[in-house]
């Protein structure tokens, strides 16, 4: 039994620091709630400040709901639900509007209008950005500068749940263990890009969310929809967290090639070097494959004032002894986003009375199979909102955690399991992959460096997320004998009509994760969960 050494009260606890997170605690602050937010990192260890490309938003002319609600779902691949998009789309300008009105500034043209560019999926200029290529971290800023109380270096342990739903959040900060009443929770943790090598994703990417969903009872979904995106800078021998070169060179112009000079995207898509991320990942991959090399190559030399543009690519790439006004950019995929997770509705309810999730950790239906670039502060800011609003519907919960424990969880070694996940679950994968991979987390969990001790620290606890989640991935990816979106099956190349729908996953008996069946409906319909259509 470990001891607690403090203790609180709210009526709603967000966890994560990052857009949908923050947008969440001012909304319900700003209503009368009070908010606890705890934060595992510092105010900018989120990965809405890595976040480069901007905001996708309808443009005042030339655009339509209609529009990007089409670009989303085309990109999706059958998987999204068009009711969740319509209703995200819908939300955008208003979300962009309250954003603004905390100070956020955005990028503009030579006409003093808001500035727009065009990315991969996108039919025209829709996306609005800041400071050229750091739209996330003006994001970020502007929600950090609300003031709002957060608890950084805290790390939520276990969601607590009773017979109405969730009692509150057990949490482990500089001062210890502690237990946080409050009748509403928050999943706002971000992504799952450390379960591989090399990500795009910040170091606290490490799946905590999935993971406290599924404990807590939730569904999740398309987890095997892992999204890599195809051009991250390429340096030989590097791990982590690696720097994204966005979307928005290749809307201003630049193309991808290989060694020869050849350009990679011509004939494989209609919208060339536009095309969805999944078509350009895997048409990399694939001369990365045929040419027996590491990486392919960005030209951007063509474009006009490309270091004012995109000051934060350059830096990177001058980091890298790579000035991208004359000399090539070498690229390859990595770990970029996830475009499953905790099944919710556009409001962020789960399936667990009194559980929300929003943001990257969150599968409202939005992304489908494939997310649609920009895509995703504009799900943060416009879910995040709703949360804030619909966590009043818990205030007057009763609740309270009489007695907790910290609850033991398996863990492998961080490293090889990130080694296993990005030999076995990547850009590509077959049957003979996914198996190793599970019998491999197997064989880690028997290994000498395996652990199901009590957490003792934030690393202990994500490792314990990592493995879970991990776990869920290679079930879904392997019971999804096709490919679809950025799930690319080399022994199943072709999409099927019978697994047109989400496979969802929860926890048996056992504790290890499991397809549910009986729920697995078409998009956008799950009538076998507890899930209210929000309105």
């Amino acid at each position: 039994m470990t001891s607690f050494t403090w203790e609180a009260e709210a009526d709603l606890v967000v966890i994560g620091g990052g857009v949908a997170g923050l947008t969440a605690a001012r909304t319900a602050s700003l209503r009368g709630l009070r908010v606890l937010t705890l934060s595992k990192g510092g105010p900018t260890d989120t990965a809405t400040q890595y976040a480069q490309g901007g905001i996708a938003v309808v443009a005042p002319q030339g655009d339509s709901v209609d529009s990007h609600v089409h670009d989303t779902v085309v990109a999706g691949a059958g998987l999204c639900d068009p009711e969740a998009v319509r209703s995200i789309v819908e939300g955008g300008g208003r979300a962009v509007a309250a954003l603004t009105d905390l100070g956020a500034v955005f990028d503009l043209g030579r006409d003093g209008e808001i500035s727009r560019t065009r990315e991969g999926g996108h039919s025209t200029r829709r996306i609005i950005h800041a400071g050229g290529d750091a739209t996330g971290a003006e994001v970020q800023r502007a929600l950090n500068a609300a003031g709002l109380p957060v608890l950084f270096g805290a790390a939520a342990v276990d969601v607590v749940t009773g017979p109405g739903g969730v009692r509150g959040v057990l949490a482990v900060s500089d001062e210890g263990f502690g237990v946080v009443h409050a009748p509403a929770v928050l999943l706002a943790t971000g992504g799952l890009g450390q379960l591989y090598a090399c990500s795009t994703n910040p170091a606290g990417a490490t799946a905590d969310g999935v993971a406290l969903a599924l404990r807590a009872g939730a569904i999740v979904a398309d987890l095997e929809f892992v999204q890599f995106h195809p051009t991250v800078l390429f340096a030989r021998g590097r791990v982590g967290r690696r720097p994204l070169i966005s979307e928005a060179v290749r809307g201003e112009g630049a193309r991808l090639i290989d060694a020869q000079g050849i350009a990679i995207m011509d004939g494989v898509h209609p919208r060339g070097d536009l095309a969805p991320r999944d078509v350009v990942s895997r048409a990399v991959a694939a001369r990365m494959r045929a040419t027996g090399t590491e990486h392919v190559y960005l030209d951007g030399r063509g474009i006009e004032g490309f270091a004012e543009r995109f000051p934060t690519i350059t830096a990177s790439c001058l980091a890298a002894g790579i000035d991208p006004r004359r000399d090539l950019i070498p690229v390859a995929p990595a770990a970029h986003y996830q475009c499953g997770g905790v099944v919710t509705d556009t409001c962020g309810r789960t399936t667990v009375p009194g559980l929300y999730a929003a943001g990257e950790v969150a599968r409202t239906g939005l992304h489908g199979a494939n997310r649609l670039a920009s895509n995703s502060l504009l799900e943060g800011l416009v879910v995040g909102e709703r949360v804030g609003a619909a966590a009043i519907e818990r205030r007057d919960e009763g609740v309270e955690i009489a007695a907790a424990a910290v609850p033991m969880f398996p863990r492998a070694d961080r490293t090889s399991l990130q080694a296993l996940m990005s030999d076995h679950a990547s850009v590509v994968r077959d049957g003979e992959g996914l198996r190793a991979g599970v019998l491999g987390l197997v064989q880690l969990l028997r290994g000498e460096n395996a652990n199901s001790a009590v957490a003792e620290s934030v690393t202990d606890i994500e490792d314990s997320a990592l493995t879970l989640t991990a776990r869920a991935l290679l079930v879904a990816a392997a019971a999804r004998t096709e490919s679809r979106g950025c799930h690319t099956r080399s022994d199943h190349p072709e999409p099927r009509a019978e697994l047109h729908r989400s496979l969802p996953v929860r926890l048996g008996a056992d504790g290890r994760p499991q397809i549910v069946p009986e729920l697995a409906d078409p998009p956008g319909r799950w009538t076998g969960l507890a899930v209210p259509r929000a309105s």
